[in-house]
């Protein structure tokens, strides 16, 4: 399966174009990008910012902090960093205070037990917010589409209703990268997010305005969707935590997701729907499984949360590359080395089983996943084609003549989409193609099912590289693969943060595990964050 001439032409094209456009972008953002006395926000220096959700609900309900307090801490927060980073797009500041001042008033009221107040709204007054993707009442719902910009939702997304039923107080909406289908998150309504450990780098896509607003301690808990590496990505790249959820295509339920996708913009449609995910972001490990619980709703059942796992029991795996594929950038030496240094630990410290493997078919990771994206549903619905997402099934859209009018400075559309537009027939595969791609992606899937089993977790690069500058990502198109191939394989995946790198940009790993077999991976990332650190609050390097 070796890349034919003509393959690697295409390829050494569209890499210069990539980088032809970058430099014009950083050359732009030189000239008339927007200038900070600083490269990351100032350190956290109210304590109620550096707790965790669990924390802070707990003190809410035992009556020692009001939850007034904590929402208006977390208001000055965004006030004094979002301006640097662009992470939250449109605030709902007042009716979070109410909100806040309904739980306080609802506590001073009524005497229920902790126990109590914990199993009704176990997020008590936690603040939240929710990528822009998704319905939050009263707040825009475009996904950075132009044509969407006056879309106001009438009603919340399931998840985020789950939470705001448990007790979570949403602060506001987050960026994310047009339609969601690009690893930079910018787009032609709010701009660009900016990464809070140095500015001039990028937040990852598409839940990025998510991850920074996260990172920089603008929220503690947040809502992102991942059908590539959406969540992971930037998790990554802005050093906390991110979880893609098991989803249920392969046991044919008509509910393909443990936790809800309805509610979102756009919606997968066609076989893609079997691999979008709907998952928690958060800033400490301890509320993974918590949000997960709340967030799946009924669905939560498929998964065993509240089984122990006992971490020295578990089979550990690893594996530093892709094995070689010429589409991606080389792994970062410092990411192999933070890779390492979990193994050693792993083997020397806890005493667990590791073992190094080379699956050879990962090399295959961008095929397998266009060849998910090139599915049939299960209905047979085709994929909706991205060039109609970009008109919102309404205004015809000739890519090539946006190229032209961008390279005018007149386009509506970001040059990601314009991109992906013009190339979405010539990434889709044929019958044979797709046939040929789609026996080597059930082929791993059951050789790394069979090697996990009940018991065992993958370690696996987050990505290839840290965090990039900005507009870098075009000439690099398809580095997010190292996620999105477990998107195409089904599998429970968690980000975990691994402290940052000689220039201060955050490390981190995934965590996979066979398929429903989520609480392992939860477990994994708190016993990372015990050992490793979790998250490093910008500004402190």
């Amino acid at each position: 399966m070796a890349p034919s001439f003509t393959a690697r032409i295409q390829l050494f094209l569209l890499r210069a174009l990539g980088f032809l456009i970058g430099l014009v972008g950083r050359a732009a953002l030189a000239l008339r990008g927007p200038k900070f006395a600083s490269k990351t926000p100032r350190p956290v220096t109210e304590p109620l910012l550096l707790l965790s959700g669990m924390q802070l609900a707990k003190l809410i309900r035992q009556r020692k902090v009001k939850c007034i307090d904590v929402v208006q801490a977390y208001i000055n927060r965004i006030k004094d960093v979002n301006p640097m980073i662009n992470g939250i797009v449109k605030y709902r500041f007042e009716e979070a205070m109410k909100e806040a001042h309904a739980v306080d008033q609802k506590l001073a009221e009524k005497q229920e037990d902790e126990a109590t107040l914990e199993n009704k709204w176990p997020f008590l007054g936690v603040p939240l917010t929710v990528k822009e993707a998704f319905q939050l009442q009263g707040m825009p719902n475009s996904s950075g589409l132009m044509n969407r910009r006056n879309a106001i939702s009438k009603t919340d997304a399931t998840v985020v209703a789950l939470l705001k039923e448990a007790g979570a107080i949403p602060l506001g909406i987050t960026n994310c990268s047009e339609l969601c289908m690009w690893y930079e998150s910018s787009n032609k309504i709010y701009g660009r997010s900016n990464n809070p450990y140095d500015l001039q780098h990028i937040v990852g896509g598409s839940s990025g305005g998510e991850g920074c607003t996260l990172a920089a301690a603008c929220s503690v808990i947040g809502v992102g969707s991942d059908i590539g590496g959406s969540i992971r990505m930037p998790a990554f790249f802005n050093g906390i935590f991110g979880h893609k959820p098991s989803p249920v295509h392969y046991l044919n339920h008509k509910d393909f997701g443990v936790v809800p996708n309805k509610g979102q913009f756009p919606m997968a449609v066609g076989g893609q729907e079997l691999f979008q995910c709907t998952g928690p972001m958060c800033r400490y490990a301890e509320d993974l499984a918590p949000m997960l619980k709340v967030m799946a709703g009924p669905g939560i059942k498929r998964l065993k949360l509240d089984t122990k796992v006992h971490l020295k029991d578990l089979k550990f795996y690893w594996m530093e590359h892709d094995g070689g594929s010429f589409l991606m950038s080389k792994v970062d030496q410092d990411l192999i080395l933070a890779q390492k240094k979990v193994v050693v630990h792993l083997e020397t410290i806890l005493g667990a089983s590791v073992q190094h493997v080379k699956l050879k078919k990962m090399k295959y990771s961008f095929q397998l996943w266009i060849t998910m994206m090139s599915a049939k549903g299960h209905d047979g619905k085709e994929p909706v084609k991205f060039v109609d997402l970009l008109g919102d099934h309404g205004k015809h859209v000739n890519p090539l003549w946006e190229l032209i009018k961008w390279c005018l400075g007149l386009s509506v559309y970001t040059i990601p989409s314009i991109g992906l537009a013009l190339l979405e027939e010539k990434l889709k595969y044929n019958n044979e193609k797709y046939q040929k791609f789609k026996a080597v992606e059930e082929s791993l899937r059951k050789e790394l099912v069979e090697m996990l089993g009940d018991d065992g977790v993958f370690l696996y690069p987050s990505h290839p590289t840290v965090a990039p500058k900005h507009h870098v990502p075009l000439t690099r198109p398809f580095n997010f693969a190292y996620t999105g191939v477990f998107n195409a394989l089904g599998l429970p995946v968690t980000q975990c943060p691994l402290g940052l790198n000689v220039k201060g940009l955050p490390l981190g790993i995934q965590v996979v595990a066979g398929p429903f077999n989520d609480h392992l991976t939860l477990a994994v990332a708190q016993y990372l964050e015990k050992t490793f650190g979790g998250w490093v609050c910008p500004g402190k390097f």
